[in-house]
This record gives C-alpha cells, structure tokens and sequence, in this order.
C-alpha cells in the first residue's frame, strides 16, 4: 500500500437523492492536488512537528507517553501541544487547534460553521457528547431551497450567498467545552492564532490550490475575493497571508467570551452580510445568534468485538450509521478474510448499503422528528438486517429496513447531498481525558461569506431541498430552528470502561465509510493506526463501490464487479485524525491531508 499526500478542492454538483448523489458525483468528481511533505511549507515548525511530517511520510505513527494531538495542519497541532505543555486539558487545547485551523485552512472550518464534540472524562469515566451543528434561521421555511414552481434549485445556486447559512455553533461549543472540562485561562488560548493572524502565515499547498480551484464562486462577494485574490492575483502557496480582522474577532472573543459573538456589533454584521448577499440573500436575524445554544445529547454506542464504538447522535448520522454497519459485520470473521479479500468487501459494502438505506429513511435532529434511535442499534434488528449478508453476491437493490419504534411514523427517502470538506481533531491529554471533535462550514469555502475575518456556513444545504417523497414528508426537511442533518462521525473506541481509539474524518457522506474502514483495519486486521488511517479507500454508499485510483484498492474492482457492484475508481480524500491508547500513544495522521500526529 502506498502512501501519497492530496488536498481537496469541491467541483460542481447537483442536489440529489441517493441516486441523485451518484449523478452528482459523476458530473462533479472531487478535485484532488498533490501537497508537500516538506515542513517549510507551513513556515517556522518545530523539529517535533518536522519529525511528525516525516513519519507520516514513512508510513509509521508518532510514539507519546503522555499526551497527543492529531488535526489537519502542523501549525494547529503546534498551537495545542502548547496548551497540554503547559498544563491544558484536551478540552483548552482543542479551542486553541480550532483557531488556528479557522485561520490556516478556512476553507473547512472556523468561526461560521459548526461541530460535534466526544468527550471521554478520565476522572467520571463517564462520555458526553455536545451538540454545536448550526440551526436553521426562525424564518426558514421547508421550501427554502426550491424554485417558485416548487422544484430544487441547483446545489450551487443555493450554496453561493446567504440562503445557506445556518446560525454558527462552534463560537459557543469551544466555550461550553472549555467551561466544562478546561482549565486553562481562556483568554490565553487564543494567542497563537491571533500571532499568525496579525503576523502573518504561510499559505500551504491545499489552501492555494482549493483557492484557484474555486476561483469563480470565490470572487463573486468583494470582501471573499480581497481575501484570497489580493490585488486580484489568486493566492499562491508559500505567499505570507495576514488577517487582521480575524485577529481582531478572536481577541475581543477571549476578552468577553462568545458573548460577543453571539450579541453586538460582530451578530450585527453576520446578520448584515447573510441578508444583503448579492443575489442570494439569506434569512438570519440577529435573534436567531442570541438564542443559540450547544446541546449535550446522549452518546450512541453499538458494540463491536470486544469493545464499544460510540459516538454523536442524532441530528448526526455518523454514530448510527457506522455503528450500524459495524453491528451487522459483528456476525462475520473479517479477520480471518483480511484486507485483500473480495469477499471481505463485499460485506462491508452491502453492510454500508444497507445502512444508508435507514439513513436516508430515518436520520435526522430528533428534536423535531421522532426518531427509532434505539431500533436502528438494537441487535436484534441488526442481527436481521446481517441475515441479507448472506449470499456469495452483492445485493440486487436494498432497502431501508423496519426498526423497533416507540411510535408509528412514515417518512419518505431524503433528498439532499453532502459534499466533502470539514476538518477532525483527536486529542489525548496528560489527565487521560480524550476528545474527538469534527468541525465544519460544510462545502469548501462555505457560502463564500466572509465577514470580520471568517468565513460563513452554507450549512442549510445539508437539509433535504424536498418536503415530501410520494406524499409522505421527508425526515430531514427544513424547518425553523431544526439542525440539519450531518455524516460527520467523531469517534472514541471503549474497551473495559476505558477509551483504545480517539478518531473522526472530514468527506461529506463518505466519512462514515472512511471511519468504519479505520476501525475495521485496526481492530480486525491489525494495522498500526497510522496504517489504518492511510489504507487505500473502498467505500460504497448507495451501490456504486468507489475505489481509490492509484492504489491496491484497484485490484479488487474485477473481483467486485464479478459478484454484481458497480465500481467507479475515483479519487476519495479522507482526512483521518486518530490516537491509539493502550500503555502508551500512537498516532495516525492522513498523508491525504497537511496534518500531523505530535506528542510526548
């Protein structure tokens, strides 16, 4: 297997259904460009940071005692292994990765978008999990992302402007996290992030490369093409990029926390930007920032083997839907097939069908839909679902199946797309408490707002631009306040009462696929974590099995589709962040992205 480094940049597409989503990626295939190994491209690193770059490089994970941090840049990783030198907990480090992730690659997180957060508390040995996905505007109605004669618009002429931003909940989850379970000054863990916002950064091959890629929809709001086209040129990689007005928001939110976020002068411009977008304007109110808030929800956990594989519910699919594949391939010896067998992959593939099936049907914020949370984990119905994985053949079509509920509910299939982007974080701190958090604007580059130095969301877009499917209302509807579903797939891995893998991954509705595939290449076929995290990609969602081009992951496609798939080889750009835990740390870090794994 071979390691390679790659950034993603998101070309066109169109709403769709599952089927639709096929199309979609047929018409719009990832964009993928080669990015350094070479630390100087991030400017001034440490020598650990170097040495993490050049194990990844090697294909070996970094080695810790105490504590680790895995994220998408080294000089966010940097800025967290601060925190834990000085005594942080991975709660305060991951506010000070955050912000400068917001900083380095906006085109996948920051201040304007939202994340959901696992928390392993070492003293309690209790986990949490916190909800920050944005809300829908109050004045959202479920026909936002149709034309006037009712029929979807265009995936990109609903993202571009302000009709897709949601009300942003990462401000408020970084100080509910920190309120919990920091101890840290909170003021404090800004400083890195202003230090390179006013003193200037490097820019690194992805964010260079995602910035030509999407030149067009970049350079339709004058304040977006200043930032990224100054003088009209595109910013290239190696140039010294400063931001004085994100420096400016991040040092009034560590004097007077989100509240200024969320109230003020900083709600008011949001407000102002959203509504006033240049053709496509969008319905945020400055009451919708002041009534927001992060929710702790109760962890789904699906067993696995001899462990517990748990993390963020509803309006998350990620959880269920991977802890529903899991469960159905708990009937079967993966181990003993290995990761070169067909016949291995074709469980996972229909297991991963067969869960997108239910995903579709049932999945969305359990706040405003009823939900058969409980029924889609029960082992019974997995243990029946698993009885369709028993042919030598991929199956002919799938359907969503008819978990237990508390209540009677017809839903339709959704309709809606996701299309890759986000960033995952992994800390372990000296204290034994771990943290996975994914975090997210949504599309690259989000609504291509940017207002007091951050991008905006086009997180609404995750809402299913249908309201009914053959009459009967679809689960993932838009509607005031509701959040909108999301495949992002924070992750911690129990065994005996104690955390053994602290993992997530950025790419849309593929990040369950590639979180699974992690899990199952580590607990099942042995990888180191670092090996799991840059295996070759098979994922397979609604049929089609994609397959990483240019990798091993190509010698199955006659084998495949000799048992009845349809295989596209395709690039798949994962963005996996993961810790192993036992007497020591290991970390793993995607060679398909900039990030490292550091500890000590």
């Amino acid at each position: 297997m071979r390691a390679f480094l790659w950034s993603t940049v998101i070309s066109s597409g169109l709403l769709a259904s599952a089927n639709a989503q096929q199309a979609a990626d047929a018409v719009a295939p990832e964009v993928e460009t080669r990015t350094t190994r070479d630390a100087s491209a991030f400017g001034t690193v440490s020598e650990a940071a170097r040495a993490a770059l050049d194990a990844k490089a090697a294909g070996t994970p970094t080695q810790a005692e105490d504590w680790m941090v895995a994220a998408a840049n080294p000089l966010a990783v940097e800025a967290g292994a601060k925190v834990l030198r000085a005594g942080g907990t991975a709660a305060d480090a991951m506010v000070a990765v955050q912000t400068v992730l917001g900083l380095v690659e906006p085109q996948s997180s920051g201040l304007g978008g939202g994340a959901f957060l696992v928390w392993y508390d070492a003293a309690s040995g209790e986990l949490t999990t916190l909800d920050g996905r944005e809300t829908a505007p109050l004045a959202a109605t479920p026909t936002l992302f149709q034309t006037e004669d009712g029929e979807p618009l265009g995936f990109y002429d609903a993202v571009v402007g302000g009709r897709s931003v949601g009300t942003p909940g990462t401000p408020k989850l970084l100080e509910e996290a920190h309120t919990r379970w920091g101890q840290s000054e909170w003021s404090g863990l800004f400083d890195d992030a202003i230090a390179l916002a006013e003193n200037g950064f490097t820019v690194s091959d992805r964010m260079a490369s995602s910035v030509a890629e999407d030149a067009d929809r970049l350079q339709t709001f004058p304040a977006t093409a200043d930032y990224f086209f100054p003088g009209g040129k595109a910013l290239q990689a190696g140039d010294t990029l400063m931001n004085a007005a994100y420096a400016d928001t991040l040092r009034q939110i560590a004097a007077e926390g989100t509240e200024v976020f969320y109230n003020g002068p900083i709600a008011t411009d949001i407000v102002e930007t959203v509504t006033t977008a240049s053709g496509n304007p969008g319905v945020l109110s400055t009451t919708d920032l002041s009534i927001y808030r992060v929710i702790e929800r109760a962890p789904v956990c699906v067993p696995y083997r001899a462990t517990e594989v748990c993390g963020m519910g509803p309006p998350s699919s990620g959880a269920l839907t991977v802890g529903q594949i899991l469960g159905m391939l708990d009937h079967y010896d993966l181990a003993a097939l290995g990761p070169d067998s067909a016949e291995a992959w074709r469980l996972i593939g229909d297991a991963s069908r067969l869960a997108f099936a239910d995903r579709g049907r049932y999945m969305a914020d359990s706040d405003y839909v009823p939900m058969p949370t409980k029924g889609l984990t029960d082992a019974r119905y997995l243990d029946k679902r698993a009885t369709l994985l028993g042919g030598d053949d991929a199956l002919p079509e799938v359907a969503p199946g008819t978990p237990g509920w508390d209540h009677a509910m017809l839903w339709g299939d959704d309709n809606s797309i996701e299309l890759p982007s986000t960033s995952h974080i992994s800390i372990v701190d000296p204290y034994g408490n771990a943290l996975s958090m994914t975090t997210t604007i949504e599309n690259g580059f989000g609504s291509r707002l940017v207002v007091r130095g951050f991008l905006l969301n086009n997180e609404l877009t995750d809402f299913s631009f249908s309201t009914h499917d053959d009459g009967s209302p679809i689960a993932n509807r838009v509607e005031p306040g509701k959040r909108p579903r999301s495949s992002m797939a924070p992750t911690i891995v129990m065994q005996d009462d104690s955390p053994r893998l602290v993992i997530g991954s950025p790419g849309g509705s593929r990040i369950i696929g590639y979180v699974t595939q992690a899990i199952i290449a580590h607990l099942d076929w042995g990888m180191d974590v670092q090996q799991a995290v840059e295996m070759p990609h098979l994922v397979n969602r609604f049929g089609t099995f994609g397959l990483e081009e240019e990798t091993s992951a190509t010698d199955l496609e006659t084998a495949l589709s000799d048992m009845g798939f349809e295989v596209n080889t395709r690039d798949l750009n994962s963005g996996l962040h993961a810790i192993a835990i036992s007497d020591t740390l290991s970390g793993g870090a995607d060679p398909r992205r900039e990030g490292i794994a550091l500890g000590e």
